[in-house]
């Protein structure tokens, strides 16, 4: 019975151990799309799009206003960054993966902050 306690509270440990790790690079990597979505040399997602709840410098209106992000699965908003014309075929946003312009990691932190977005 000891063992299975001892055993218990090893997992017990670990679990909270990989979850405090896992938040802390989380946190880092919605910063580094947070920079990504402000930077006009790279996303700049700021030029075309509001965030809804979010202070931003300049905010753009060609695109819709981001907003209830968290209830998006992350795979689609990926896919709608990645290749948005993929399920909108007169879009204007640009493909900002198939073109090059972000690799794959740069595209989950930008899915990443995007997840802030209310």
């Amino acid at each position: 019975m000891l063992r299975v306690i001892k055993r218990g509270l090893l997992v017990a440990i670990f679990a909270l151990l990989f979850a405090t790790v896992s938040s802390a690079s989380d946190e880092e990597l919605i910063k580094k799309g947070e920079v990504l979505y402000n930077t006009n040399t790279k996303g700049n997602c700021i030029a075309c799009h509001d965030a809804n709840g979010k202070e931003l410098d300049g905010p753009g209106t060609l695109g819709p206003k981001l907003q209830f992000l968290e209830f998006w699965p992350d795979e689609a908003l990926y896919n709608k960054i990645f290749d948005p014309a993929t399920g909108d075929p007169i879009t204007a946003m640009p493909a900002f993966g198939k073109n090059g312009w972000l690799s794959d990691d740069e595209i989950k932190a930008i899915v990443a902050y995007l997840k802030t977005i209310k």
